[in-house]
Order: C-alpha cells, then structure tokens, then sequence
C-alpha cells in the first residue's frame, strides 16, 4: 500500500487574511479603471478646439473657406481624407464641419470633433478605392486651418469678371487673326513706298 504523505497547515498570520482581501479589491478596482479608460468615446456636440488662435471675423453659412485639413475617425484614429488649399462652401460640408468653421478665425489651427450624428450618422462612407473609410455612427476629428473666407457672392463676381476677360480676350484673338496675329510684324500688311 502507499502512503499518502500529510502536510500539516499552518495557521494563517493575523492580518495575512485582510492583506489578500485588501489585494482582492485593488485588483477589482484596477480592472474597473481600465474598462473605463477603454471604453469608446462619443461627442455629444461639436466642439472646436484652437491650437493656434486665429484673427478677424469668422466665415458665415454663406461663404467658401480655403483650409488645409486632416479627418481621422475618433475611436481609431485612422486618418480617412486630407487636403491642402481646399475650397470648402460651408452650405455643401456636414452639419458638424459647418458649426465648426463658423466658430474659426482666420489663420487659426483648429482641432474639431464632430459627433456622428452631425456627420454621417448611420451611413458608411466609402473611401475613394471602394472600401468603407468611414464607418457607420462614427464620430470624427477634424485638424483644421482657416487660411482664409470669401462669401459665395464676391467669388461668383469674380468668376463673372474672369469669364468676361477671357471672352474679350478670345474676341480680340479672334479679330487679329483676320488681319494677322497681333503684335507680329511679319504678319502684318505690307504698304508699297512711294
């Protein structure tokens, strides 16, 4: 037969059982931290953050912005679009990019969140190579500067002023080659001398 070898127990120390209890709770308590800390974030509203204050006024609802910008989606962090001396009509960006840039100066940089219900909601974006680049009910982060505004009425004179120079340019174009291209003199008409 075998024998079964008996270890004695030792009595626990006083105050040992309240240290393993002590730990116990930390334990829990640092579990609980760090579900809190990782848990996703959400806006609740639009919120613009400078990292640079601008000056001046701020664009209204009725102007075009020229930015340069980064977005990136809040929970990851991903960076899905990006541009450099982009012309932005407030009246034709997301409702929560709008808010934001009517609360820029200009010459301002400028970081912007936007909750998802003032971006795309519960709509997937897809990226320009036809994968999602932005996922349904995403918040967004936005790295903005305002460079500068221009209302929609002052750029659409200009636009006319442009047009109308280029068509008397063209007409002018147009009349010297009946009589020869302006400014040649070879093309020019030879007068007999007397």
């Amino acid at each position: 037969m075998s024998e079964i070898t008996r270890v004695p127990l030792q009595p626990v120390a006083k105050g040992s059982l309240a240290k393993v209890w002590l730990g116990v709770i930390v334990a829990v308590l640092v579990g609980i931290g760090l579900a809190w800390a990782a848990r996703p974030v959400h806006f609740s509203e639009v919120r613009v953050i400078a990292l640079k204050e601008g000056t001046g006024k701020s664009p209204t609802t009725s102007d075009v912005a020229l930015i340069n910008y980064v977005g990136r989606i809040a929970s990851t962090g991903k960076e899905f679009d990006r541009g450099e001396n982009a012309a932005m009509p407030l009246q034709g960006v997301i409702p929560g990019f709008a808010q934001g840039l009517q609360q820029m100066k200009v010459g301002g940089k400028y970081r912007l969140e936007i909750p998802a219900a003032l971006a795309y909601g519960s709509q997937a974006m897809p990226g320009r190579d036809g994968s999602v680049a932005i996922p349904a009910n995403s918040d967004l982060v936005f790295e903005v500067e305002l460079i500068e505004f221009r209302s929609m009425a002052e750029l659409q004179r200009q636009q006319a002023a442009m047009q109308a120079l280029q068509q008397q340019m063209q007409a002018r174009g147009a009349g010297g080659a009946a009589g020869g291209a302006a400014g040649d003199p070879a093309a020019a008409p030879v007068v007999p001398a007397n």
